[in-house]
């Protein structure tokens, strides 16, 4: 039963905890996300296995489509795809396809630097813990809260960070990043000789400019 004062974990740890296999994998989702610890990943996998457990409930029922099943079917459906985890057209089988790195995708600091307000992961990870950035009013310093749909779209600085001025070089090394990267999608083939120089330049603006640190918390 455990201690009634201490709340019990939320997510499994491994049953086998020195597997090679899971441990590379989970090494490379580690840093392919700018993790702190492993606890992000088996949160992660935690979630996603209780997903899976109602999709499969549900498909193994006689009937969803009228009573409590298509109720229970339709709140799950709505749910993950108000989560940002599934499309509005999804069905349960969806549900089943997804993976660890689709949660881990609506993590506020893998969000931070989808939306170009951050050079890196790592370092979307540095402006959230110290306060530069806000889903709307709101400032958050949780690199781990999930994002909904609804608050993709207002995710920003915060507006006593520094890092709302142009000038600044961060701002201006994370700025030099994201058009490149836009100069990348536009083109369906990209001249290498063409774009080095600029991702050198964009590269040492960012080596040389200050950590998160140095522009100041909010």
């Amino acid at each position: 039963m455990g201690e009634p004062k201490f709340s019990r974990p939320k997510f499994d740890t491994p049953p086998h905890p020195w597997k090679k296999a899971r441990i590379e994998e989970e090494h490379l989702i580690q840093a392919n996300h700018g993790l702190k610890n492993m606890r992000e990943i088996w949160k992660a996998k935690s979630q996603l296995r209780r997903h899976r457990r109602q999709a499969m409930r549900l498909i193994g029922m006689i009937d969803t489509t009228e009573g409590h099943g298509m109720r229970e079917k339709d709140d799950l459906l709505r749910s993950l795809h108000h989560k940002g985890l599934i499309s509005k057209e999804a069905s349960l089988d969806d549900i089943l396809s997804l993976n660890a790195e689709d949660i881990l995708n609506r993590r506020l600091q893998a969000q931070v630097y989808y939306k170009g307000l951050a050079c890196s992961l790592k370092q979307a990870r540095q402006l959230v813990t110290h306060g530069h950035i806000c889903i709307g009013d709101q400032k958050v310093t949780i690199p781990s809260y999930p994002v909904n749909r609804d608050e993709e779209e207002v995710i920003q600085y915060h507006p006593s960070s520094d890092l709302n001025d142009p000038e600044h070089d961060i701002r201006k090394a994370i700025d030099g990043r994201r058009e490149m990267a836009e100069y990348a999608a536009d083109e369906e083939q990209v001249d290498p000789e063409a774009t080095k120089p600029f991702a050198d330049e964009v590269a040492e603006a960012a080596a040389a400019a200050p950590s998160a640190d140095d522009g100041g918390e909010a």
